[in-house]
């Protein structure tokens, strides 16, 4: 599996990134402002995740998705795992993600990647999408936040 960045002549596969998130409007938002990386298989694209500044000293891993017959077979790993170098190449101190709270293998996937839990956006689904979104059988109402700190871990010397 190869993964590059999109340069800006590249079409970004927004038919793979709505599998992620179903908002047009938002998805091409972010992306405008995002740098946009793909994973690249047998000559075609199997994966997509955009990273997007937020604030100072931190990206946002605001879209990760991959080709459902790639499912399952570690390419959401490797995304992850490489967005996580793209951040600390670009000097980020923190790398966060958010996924809904019916996104049980989401929810794994990052853990496993090293993210913590940092919070719930109550309702953030229910009030900035029209339709419902149902997952897992399970209504997609709340943004769970995870946080990884991309900062190299001293040594506590004590005082």
């Amino acid at each position: 599996m190869d993964i590059k960045e999109l340069t800006e002549d590249e079409l970004v596969p927004m038919n793979l990134l709505l599998l992620a998130d179903p908002s047009k409007q938002i998805v091409e938002e972010y992306v405008k402002r995002g740098r946009c990386f793909t994973a690249q298989e047998g000559g075609g694209v199997t994966g997509v995740y955009v990273l997007l500044p937020t604030r100072p000293g931190t990206v946002e891993l605001v879209n990760i998705a991959v080709l459902e017959e790639y499912q399952g077979q570690g390419t959401g790993r490797e995304l992850v795992l490489h967005a996580v170098n793209e951040a600390k190449k670009a000097a980020f101190k923190t790398l966060e993600v958010g996924t809904g709270n019916s996104s049980i293998g989401q929810l794994a996937l990052y853990q496993k990647c090293g993210f913590r839990i940092d919070g719930v956006d109550r309702d953030y689904f229910v009030k900035n999408y029209p339709e419902p979104i149902v997952e897992n059988g399970i209504l997609c109402r709340d943004m769970v936040r995870l946080s990884l700190d991309l900062q190299p871990q001293g040594v506590n010397k004590g005082l």
